[in-house]
């Protein structure tokens, strides 16, 4: 009996991990494979690398979800407090992305259009911008911008929001800040992971409306 009891107590006692065993443990915690639409984009201009999924909560990757709206189909929604930008799909679907959203005070709301579209665009930061962070005068419109490329705040693409015919100067763009989505960081652009942006950018059309959803917690400018 002593036997046996000893054997079963023996049985509840794990071998220690090696420290190999660990350092792979530990490893797969911290870079989970990126699902397959996260993955690199090698064939890009700008080879665009896979996302690190562990800093971007499963919650904000792209999906395609029911979505009950009046909208027609073709219009983007930004729902600023929920951190999510629709794309509304015809038979009451939609295709959802998590975004990253303009802080206090520079955040924005209404109705305007997706004007046009650019791959890989050119930044060039307003003058109001400018102004506040004097760094960024080499990029300012008078000396041409920023060229395209993966350190570009614009990422890989980038859709030109305008009103009453008018530039808002906003933007939805790339990005390649994973953990800048669902959080509010940007001076009032909406941005996406790259590989959402570049999914986004080939589904909406020139002309498409727009609606953006003010967050009652954050002041916001009126677009409309």
């Amino acid at each position: 009996m002593i036997g046996a009891s000893a054997f079963a107590l023996a049985g509840c006692v794990s071998t220690p991990p090696t420290a190999t065993s660990v350092a792979v443990a530990i490893d797969r915690v911290r870079k989970p494979e990126p699902p397959l639409m996260y993955a690199a984009m090698p064939d890009e201009l700008f080879p665009v690398p896979a996302v690190d999924i562990s800093k971007v909560d499963p919650r904000w990757w792209r999906a395609e979800v029911d979505y009950d709206t009046a909208e027609k189909p073709g219009t983007v929604i930004v729902d600023t407090p929920a951190r999510y930008l629709y794309h509304v799909n015809p038979g009451g679907r939609a295709t959802r992305y998590g975004i990253g959203v303009g802080r206090d005070g520079f955040s924005w709301s209404g109705r305007a259009i997706v004007a046009y579209k650019r791959k890989w665009p050119r930044w060039t930061p307003p003058d109001e911008m400018v102004a506040r962070q004097p760094k960024l005068k080499p990029y300012s419109i008078a000396n041409g911008g920023m060229g395209p490329g993966l350190n570009n705040p614009l990422g890989s693409r980038a859709l030109y929001i305008h009103q009453g015919g008018r530039d808002t100067i906003y933007r939805i763009h790339g990005s390649p800040e994973a953990n800048s989505i669902g959080k509010a960081v940007s001076s009032g652009c909406i941005r996406l992971l790259n590989q959402d942006v570049i999914h986004l950018y080939d589904q909406v059309r020139d002309g498409s409306p727009i609606v953006v959803i003010p967050d009652p917690a954050m002041g916001h400018l009126m677009v409309g």
